[in-house]
């Protein structure tokens, strides 16, 4: 009872509630929320406080930059989803707040595509901050495995190199990106490589073009970081991946490098073990193995490390044959 008494007082406040419908869509810093809802910071960091306290925000930093979300697990977040189902959601206030929170995510994912069309020509050259990039291919082999695969997709193919890598051991690639520019370059660098089994398609990666278990398996390379919502492109990538489908998923680990953001639209700083658990587990899907690619000491400064996961869906034990070329066709 205490702990409902104390939710209750908690979003027992206009803005508080108007922050926790917000938040119910997805994280957001203060400054975000400043600006949708046009109040001070310090009084939008009070709310904020007093609701993480009740437990029906969550918070997490990342370097210089604080994030919040509503409570997703736990004794309260059965009452932060109650509160904001009931919500009125035509309410002319709540219905301006969402239209500034669109605004919100439009302009950064509009600061992102320019970022990726700018830099499409020189984009592998920008990877390689990381890890030596042949390490990495090399470790994405062996997470991806030997086994025949039928239907790949690569989601935020980029300049088109996870095709060009595992073109030779698959029946159909299909590459997903929103740049046109990128697709520009994948095109021509498979249209290079000989790889007529493969093809690019502009799409949003939260919201693919395919039909369910289309993919035999899935390749996230390098891309989460850059996401406003990575948990909601993993569901995607769970939900055309097939029963025994194979996901993998290569990304920097948790870092400092603040200048990333700035010279390099990275939403995120990297991304950590427990959110990765946290992402597949609410998809349904399990990781079952991790590598960590980490700079020699004589090349460290700067440099990043690199986690490797192979997810795949959770509880899949039994059987199912691979599919091939055949079913890109019928998905598209």
């Amino acid at each position: 009872m205490e702990h409902l008494l104390n939710g209750l007082r908690a979003a027992g406040e206009r803005t508080r509630l108007r922050i926790l419908f917000l938040l119910a869509a997805g994280e957001l810093t203060v400054k975000d929320i400043t600006s949708i809802l046009g109040q001070s910071q310090p009084r939008i960091s009070r709310h904020l406080k007093l609701m993480c306290d009740a437990g029906l925000l969550e918070r997490h930093r990342e370097g210089s930059w604080v994030f919040f979300r509503r409570t997703e697990s736990g004794p309260q977040a059965a009452l932060a989803r109650m509160i904001c189902d009931m919500m009125p959601s035509r309410d002319a206030v709540i219905a301006r707040d969402l239209q500034r929170l669109e605004t919100v995510h439009t302009a950064r994912s509009e600061a992102a595509r320019s970022y990726f069309e700018a830099n499409a020509a020189d984009w592998d050259e920008i990877r390689s901050l990381h890890v030596d990039e042949a390490e990495v291919e090399a470790a994405l082999k062996d997470a991806l495995g030997t086994g025949e695969i039928g239907t790949l997709f690569d989601l935020g193919t980029g300049t088109g190199r996870m095709l060009e890598l595992f073109g030779g051991m698959i029946g159909a690639g299909i590459g997903i990106d929103e740049s046109r520019e990128m697709l520009k370059l994948a095109r021509a660098n498979l249209e290079q490589a000989g790889y007529r089994h493969c093809q690019v398609r502009q799409a949003d990666i939260y919201n693919l073009p395919y039909a369910n278990a289309a993919a035999d398996a899935v390749i996230i390379h390098q891309v989460l970081h850059f996401l406003e919502e990575p948990a909601a492109a993993i569901r995607e990538a769970a939900r055309i991946l097939a029963p025994e489908g194979r996901l993998v998923i290569a990304d920097f680990a948790r870092h400092e490098l603040e200048f990333l953001r700035d010279q390099h639209a990275h939403r995120r700083l990297g991304i950590a073990d427990e959110a990765m658990t946290s992402w597949t587990a609410a998809a349904g899907l399990k990781v079952v193995s991790q590598k960590r690619l980490t700079p020699n000491a004589n090349s460290a400064r700067d440099r990043l490390t690199v986690s490797i996961w192979r997810v795949e869906h959770a509880g899949d034990d039994t059987g199912a044959a691979v599919v091939g070329a055949g079913k890109v066709e019928n998905a598209l």
